[in-house]
């Protein structure tokens, strides 16, 4: 357990260890001579109460830590917090609140064992080296004890007695500054170090790249996605789609899609930013995987977005959905990004079919190329435009007679039909096969029913 006291030079800590032994340190080193290994000299260590069975508790416990670099670097550290006091050879600390009298629960003598203590609770490995595996702390103690120079012990420790007060606020301000070092920065410090670099324009390109890595596993929390503006991250981020390097726009609009997905408060903010229109553009760029983020940004920023959507149209965004649709150039990946994004527009039209419809659910031109996917190889592909073609044709300004006389579609649900029923054929397809033509008749069903309606209503 820790003791604390004020003193009239600096606040101390004591550290009551098991045994009932008060003891403190201030960065002097034993002198380990006494079979210690021999890479801890480099690491000071003094102590003061308790003269020799202190400085014997601390050798202990250093050695202990022996076996690890990086454990005895942290027990220097829990020993540095936990210690630096003045007291003098009475045990006793005068401070301006009349002070604390550090005492022991076990008399001196106690503590000194025989030197020829049992050695049997050390484990040599081969080569007669310390292998560790001390039970308690306590047994340590002991051992360090018996195989230790009670004389130079006591000589070390009453090194302390000479330690200046102005020292001691040294050594406690040093040990502040390395704790503050040790802390963990929580994510708004981290965000905020990495938005601080993108704002830095001699940054280089690798600290960039690190930078708006970190900020896209950061903002995936949505409280995290939430403080993104706040700290300046949108405005740094979105002035990134406008870098030279394709590298740090992809991870730009990939940043921002990661944090407007299903995020109405970070959609506004971005929408009112202007980066919608950036991020359109940005999808047509020869480098696939930069026009993919960037579709993912827009899909991320319009989804189930009123306003998003409404922007989306006026920036001519289903120009550009339309186009990539209709060319076979474009990569599949893109294709079956674009083609998934109208099936997910049109379902929320639907689930919404109290709003306006966007015009280009209407447009012949647009509905063909989506019913001219259903040609391709790609059976991912066909079930993705199924799927959209589905709920196309359950909105209202889907015209049927468009989908019949101009798109084609029952021809093109027929060759479907023809197509899937080969693949069944084949063993590693047939489970996928047999979905997507359920799927199939499914489309064919609201088609047929759709046109019946049309039939029959009253001219």
């Amino acid at each position: 357990m820790f003791i604390i006291s004020s003193s009239t030079h600096a606040p101390s800590i004591a550290l009551l260890t098991p045994c009932g032994s008060v003891f403190t340190s201030e960065f002097q080193l034993l002198d380990w001579q006494l079979g210690i290994p021999s890479f801890l000299r480099s690491t000071p260590i003094s102590l003061q109460i308790g003269e020799i069975k202190e400085a014997a508790r601390i050798q202990c416990e250093r050695f202990l830590m022996g076996r690890i670099v990086v454990t005895l670097v942290l027990w220097q550290l829990f020993l540095m917090s936990a210690a630096i006091v003045i007291v003098d050879e009475d045990h006793v600390n005068h401070t301006a609140s009349a002070g604390l009298f550090w005492t022991t629960a076990k008399d001196e003598s106690d503590l000194y064992r025989k030197t020829n203590t049992d050695d049997s609770t050390l484990t040599l490995n081969g080569n007669d080296e310390l292998d560790g595996g001390f039970s308690f702390l306590d047994g340590i103690l002991q051992w360090a004890i018996g195989h230790s120079d009670p004389a130079k012990l006591k000589e070390t420790a009453q090194n302390v007695h000479r330690t200046s007060p102005d020292e001691l606020k040294k050594r406690q301000a040093e040990l502040k500054e390395l704790m503050e070092g040790l802390r963990m920065p929580s994510d708004a410090e981290m965000m905020k170090i990495a938005i601080d670099d993108l704002s830095n324009s001699s940054l280089s390109f690798s600290d960039r790249v690190r930078a708006l890595e970190e900020l896209l596993i950061l903002v995936e929390p949505i409280d995290n996605a939430n403080d993104l503006n706040k700290l300046g991250g949108l405005v740094a981020v979105i002035k990134e789609l406008d870098n030279v390097e394709w590298e740090i726009r992809k991870l730009s609009a990939w940043v921002l899609g990661k944090a407007s997905q299903n995020n109405p408060v970070v959609q506004d903010q971005v929408l009112q930013l202007g980066a919608l229109k950036k991020l359109i553009m940005m999808v047509k760029s020869n480098f696939v995987e930069e026009a993919t983020k960037a579709l993912y940004a827009v899909s991320a920023l319009i989804r189930n977005n009123f306003y998003g959507q409404r922007m989306f149209y006026a920036e001519a965004g289903d120009l550009m959905l339309q186009e990539i649709l209709s060319n076979s150039s474009f990569d599949v990946r893109l294709r079956k990004k674009s083609v998934f994004l109208v099936g997910d527009l049109a379902e929320f039209q639907l689930e919404n079919s109290d709003q306006a419809e966007l015009p280009f659910f209407g447009d012949r031109v647009f509905l063909k190329s989506v019913v001219d996917l259903m040609a391709s190889h790609d059976l991912d592909l066909q079930e993705k435009a199924l799927v959209a073609l589905k709920n196309l044709l359950q909105l209202r300004t889907t015209q049927v007679e468009v989908l019949r006389d101009f798109c084609n579609l029952h021809t093109a649900l027929d060759r479907m039909q023809s197509h899937l029923q080969q693949l069944m054929e084949d063993e590693n397809q047939k489970g996928f096969a047999v979905d997507v033509e359920t799927l199939r008749r499914e489309v064919e069903q609201i088609f047929h029913q759709k046109l019946i309606k049309r039939i029959q209503v009253p001219t």
